[in-house]
């Protein structure tokens, strides 16, 4: 397997980021190519379509030994599901799967082809070892059903940011960062309405505290 390029997002640390791809469109990021793949014929046709799947490595998620079952955060963290009925980066090989917003293709003269991505559920600096075009006649099932997830994806929690502190983000940010923790990024065992938690996300830190489905941001520090 070999690695490809690399993403470019604004998450430095896994605490924040969104469990799926697509949940946040705000969520941007750009692909890097390495020299050997920066070649434009590779990118022909690309741009004629609107979402791509990326095949990337759980670069952070190291385990030795892989376990037949883990505990999916949204079912509480105490009940154990088949590790291939999870999307857990706990796997006998670590490949994630994510599907993007393709926004624009970028010729940059030293770095060649640059894909601006959205809806992007990757930490900075992840590994793509693929990028493959979304079908929509292929790769969309209405019929599908959805297992034990359907009983958690409608979690969604109400987010109080106040302005004096929602402003110390460049604007283009601050949706994104609503968005984020209006998901509610706390493992789903962990719901101690006392603790203040951090996210680290475009160079800010973000504490908060979460109590009666309502995120009271308390603190925003980082760049001015």
């Amino acid at each position: 397997m070999k690695i490809i390029a690399h993403i470019e997002t604004d998450f430095t640390e896994k605490f924040g980021i969104p469990r799926q791809s697509g949940l946040i469109r705000e969520l941007k990021g750009r692909i890097v190519f390495e020299p050997e793949y920066r070649n434009p014929e590779a990118f022909r046709g690309l741009d004629g379509f609107s979402h791509i799947w990326l095949l990337w490595k759980f670069s952070e998620s190291r385990k030795e030994n892989w376990s037949a079952t883990v505990k999916p955060p949204r079912l509480g963290g105490k009940k154990r599901m088949g590790v291939f009925a999870t999307r857990s980066p706990y796997r006998p090989n670590d490949i994630g799967l994510s599907c993007v917003g393709l926004e624009r293709i970028v010729q940059e003269e030293e770095l060649g082809p640059v894909l601006y991505v959205a809806g992007i559920d990757l930490l900075n600096g992840t590994p793509i070892y693929d990028v493959k075009p979304y079908i929509p006649y292929a790769d969309c099932r209405p019929e599908a059903t959805e297992g034990f997830v359907s009983q958690t994806k409608d979690h969604e929690l109400n987010v109080h940011f106040p302005e004096e502190l929602l402003f110390r983000f460049p604007e283009n940010k601050r949706k994104a960062i609503i968005e984020v923790l209006k998901q509610d990024p706390r493992p789903g065992y962990d719901v101690d309405e006392n603790r203040v938690y951090g996210i680290s996300f475009a160079g800010y830190n973000v504490k908060f505290q979460v109590e009666d489905h309502m995120v009271e941001v308390c603190d925003v520090t980082g760049e001015s």
